[in-house]
């Protein structure tokens, strides 16, 4: 699962849809409901993180810190199910011309833009894999188009089968879609999914009525070494409520083609 859970916004009037006091339990309980083997997260500030953790359980681990050059700020924190997958190494680089200095920019974001990589082991099959979680600038068409030409290198250069997933701010198929699939390596998990078990709706609701066929700007892409099971995109709301501006995007993804589980 990719999903976008809205930075804490502060000086809200209480009970304001976007209030974190408001999301933070709705966040929690779509989470338990969910479970994913393996979550990637977009926007989540330091007091946010609890409220996932506890929607996962104490068998879930995050990795990741924030994007600013002191360790602080918004984080694409990676969670991952203990009693599914192992970690083996994980790190956390600058969308940038110096990937190992945090907080660096250069493409035009005026913000920095980072991207966590993780290599599991699955504890079932043995498989070892990469994945990548990240959030794209939503300014910059340039910052965009180089940090995907980036996050396709890191896939390739490990020669393990790969996921990458995260808020991208542009439709698919885009400018950074394309250069992120060329090749045929990485595919579009919705679109390559044996079942697609919702409609087409659009990733960015922004708390108002769902719509088929706007923009899907949430993806989760996967080496074709996968077989990609199921695919969804989760308008899920409680009592009217939306978790979040963004709709979180799942997929079962198995090594091999072997059937889901």
């Amino acid at each position: 699962m990719t999903f976008n859970i809205r930075r804490s916004m502060p000086h809200l009037l209480p009970g304001h849809r976007d209030s974190w006091a408001v999301r933070a339990p709705l966040v929690t309980r779509l989470l338990h409901d969910e479970r994913p083997t393996l979550l990637g997260v977009q926007e989540a500030l330091p007091v946010q993180l609890d409220a996932v953790q506890s929607g996962l359980g104490s068998t879930y681990t995050g990795i990741g810190r924030g994007r600013n050059a002191d360790g602080q700020g918004e984080q694409c924190p990676l969670f991952y199910d203990r009693s599914r997958l192992s970690l083996l190494d994980w790190e956390q680089l600058a969308l940038s011309n110096t990937p190992t200095v945090p907080g660096s920019t250069s493409w035009g974001n005026r913000i920095p833009r980072i991207a966590v990589r993780a290599v599991f082991s699955d504890l079932r099959s043995g498989q070892e894999f990469t994945v990548i979680n990240t959030h794209l600038d939503h300014l910059s068409k340039r910052s965009r188009l180089y940090s995907a030409d980036t996050l396709r290198h890191l896939v390739q250069d490990t020669k393990l089968p790969g996921i990458v997933m995260g808020d991208f701010n542009v439709d698919a198929p885009s400018g950074a879609y394309d250069v992120l699939t060329e090749g045929g390596r990485l595919v579009d998990t919705w679109r390559a999914a044996n079942r697609q078990l919702t409609e087409q709706w659009g990733t960015f609701p922004h708390y108002g009525k769902q719509q088929r066929g706007t923009k899907r700007i949430d993806w989760i892409l996967a080496t074709e070494d996968f077989s990609v099971q199921r695919a969804g995109i989760n308008v899920t709301r409680y009592g009217g409520a939306w978790p979040s501006d963004h709709a979180p995007v799942q997929a079962v993804l198995t090594p091999g083609g072997r059937p889901g589980s």
